[in-house]
């Protein structure tokens, strides 16, 4: 496969998963906003939704203050924003035309017709009220794409592509949303734990949809160490940091037995499953989840950089 048709089909899951992502976090702030008592002692929601998606500073350089209008507007609509959803799904549409002969007329349809709908969006329509009714469409159309690729594709290259692009994306919008509950939204003035501490880790379980399994695998009352465990070690969430590295190591062991070749980025993230295997919740809250977080973050981008040097994106 030329390296240019690799990396359009990388790109496309990339940006059709982040699209996903954004619509999570706002459905999250947006529900944060509306319980009573969350705007004392810890940094407002509206920024905690940014700085999960890095683009705390970005926004700061157009907008005096994050308010749910502006966010929205910024994460939703900004064509000045490369990771808001309108430039992830026009991003999204512009690979997969590109590929045409490699994807089915099933995913070309969910990707043309997401952007068609998604376009034809007039910003000034999305009221509060109608706000989580588009998140939730954002979502489902996301959905909607993914069982179009695993329902049709056939499993070759452009399969293998698809998929590592992905779960690298997951992977890092998972730890970046995690890393944001300790650094941002941890409150300061109340001991975590609390009441605060608690609606906040709840947001998060639901910007993953996540709630209901958390509650099925652990029978207990919500812990931050146990929220921790979930949405890094467990395997089968399907959100989790050790999910998505299983299915990245899986997908380029396919492409080894594919190509005949196996290529540096395969070591590379054959080591950061192996930690995840290895290592204990315990033993990352004792070394700093934060600082795992960020090291995870780093490897992750990393991968990514040699997955595109291996197969000469």
């Amino acid at each position: 496969m030329l390296g240019r048709s690799a990396s359009n089909l990388f790109w496309l899951s990339r940006y059709f998963e982040r699209a996903d992502y954004v619509a999570r976090l706002l459905d999250a702030g947006w529900r944060m906003s509306l319980t009573p008592g969350l705007d004392t002692g810890h940094r407002d929601q509206w920024n905690s939704v940014l700085d999960a998606a890095s683009l705390g500073e970005v926004f700061a350089q157009r907008y005096d203050r994050a308010d749910r209008a502006h966010v929205v507007d910024f994460m939703l609509f900004d064509q000045d924003n490369p990771s808001s959803v309108y430039n992830c799904l026009m991003a999204a549409r512009t690979n997969a035309k590109s590929e045409r002969i490699r994807i089915t007329k099933d995913i070309w349809e969910s990707i043309n017709t997401t952007w068609l709908e998604f376009s034809a969006i007039k910003p000034a329509e999305v009221t509060t009220n109608k706000l989580p009714e588009l998140l939730d469409w954002v979502k489902s159309a996301s959905n909607l794409f993914r069982g179009a690729l695993l329902g049709t594709i056939l499993r070759h290259d452009n399969y293998h592509f698809s998929q590592l692009g992905c779960f690298i994306e997951r992977a890092e919008n998972t730890a970046r949303l995690l890393d944001v509950k300790y650094y941002v939204l941890l409150p300061r003035t109340e001991v975590a734990g609390g009441m605060v501490d608690s609606h906040q880790w709840m947001m998060i379980l639901r910007a993953v949809s996540a709630e209901r399994s958390y509650r099925h695998m652990y029978h207990d009352r919500l812990r931050p160490i146990k929220v921790a465990d979930y949405l890094i070690l467990k395997a089968a969430m399907p959100r989790s940091l050790r999910h998505a590295y299983d299915w990245i190591c899986r997908t380029l062991d396919e492409m080894e037995q594919f190509y005949g070749e196996r290529e540096a980025c395969h070591d590379l993230a054959g080591e950061t499953l192996e930690t995840l295997r290895s290592t204990s919740i315990e033993q990352i809250i004792d070394m700093g989840l934060h600082e795992f977080l960020e090291n995870f973050i780093g490897n992750n981008n990393r991968l990514s950089l040699k997955v595109a040097e291996d197969f000469n994106f």
